[in-house]
């Protein structure tokens, strides 16, 4: 089915709030709504903040008992759902291709809660910090890690073959490339390429291409088009597998991700600000 031309940006902004979204390939930054989500599943390092402090948030992961806390760390395709009684939650995820899991922070490197009360700060002071400059200049030339974490953050290591698919993948989610068509590109077997993205990455193929392509869905959260349209232009072959699959990572109906999203300010690095 042929991809639709995604219709422009809604018109003049919303009501200036706290609610912002900073997009880059690699990274990105939440300060929204959480929604009533069910369980969630996503291909990243997940890093969830209160804003405020109390009450802390909650985390269950896969089914077990509640924990709470002001810090809640999740790692890449850990089944989890995370509440939230203030009206605002402040996420951080990280692409687990994109850094050395071995080399992050400490308090990135576990499960749960944590106690970490300078980063918590820290997140506070840069979600101040952006707001101040969201609405009035793009976040263009602003270094994420550094904003958040102080530093970069060490990358991760890769095949230079398998970056290549990567890159590509990243560069066009929607784009229908399937795996023996990535191993070709790449010069390597079919059943090599299997192996050696998921060596590299720790993502099977199948698995890494459905996360990206439903993490593209963040780039049209400001969009006015119908959510077939949406569905169509990030690569879905329609609207029923479009909404299986995004429930599926972040717990939500596709409706109710852009319905949250329509005072929220995004900062995509590929298109700029939208209001």
């Amino acid at each position: 089915m042929q991809r639709t031309k995604t219709a422009p940006p809604e018109s003049g902004g919303p009501e200036r709030g706290e609610r912002l979204m900073w997009l880059t390939h690699q990274r990105v930054f939440y300060a929204g709504l959480l929604g009533a989500a069910a369980e969630r599943t996503v291909g990243g390092h997940g890093v969830y903040v209160s804003p405020a402090g109390a009450p802390p948030n909650r985390l269950c992961i896969g089914g077990g008992a509640w924990q709470t806390g002001e810090l809640l760390v999740v790692p890449p395709h850990v089944p989890h759902r995370v509440e939230s009684a203030h009206p605002l939650i402040f996420n951080l995820l990280i692409e687990s291709e994109s850094v050395d899991p071995a080399r992050l922070p400490g308090f990135l490197q576990h499960c749960g809660p944590v106690d970490a009360p300078a980063f918590v700060q820290h997140m506070r002071d840069a979600h101040a910090q952006l707001l101040g400059l969201s609405g009035r200049q793009s976040f263009e030339g602003l270094e994420f890690d550094r904003i958040f974490f102080g530093e970069a953050l060490a990358p991760r290591a890769l095949d230079a073959r398998i970056r290549k698919v990567i890159d590509a993948i990243n560069a066009d989610p929607a784009a229908p490339a399937s795996a023996e068509d990535c191993a070709a590109s790449v010069h390597l077997s079919f059943s090599r390429f299997l192996h050696l993205f998921k060596q590299e990455t720790g993502m099977a193929f199948r698995a890494f291409r459905a996360w990206k392509r439903a993490r593209s869905l963040l780039r049209y959260v400001r969009q006015t088009s119908t959510l077939t349209d949406i569905a169509l232009d990030a690569g879905y072959p329609d609207s029923t597998h479009f909404s299986h699959s995004i429930r599926q990572v972040y717990g939500l109906k596709p409706s109710d991700i852009l319905a949250g999203s329509r005072r929220l300010a995004l900062h995509d690095a590929a298109g700029g600000l939208r209001h």
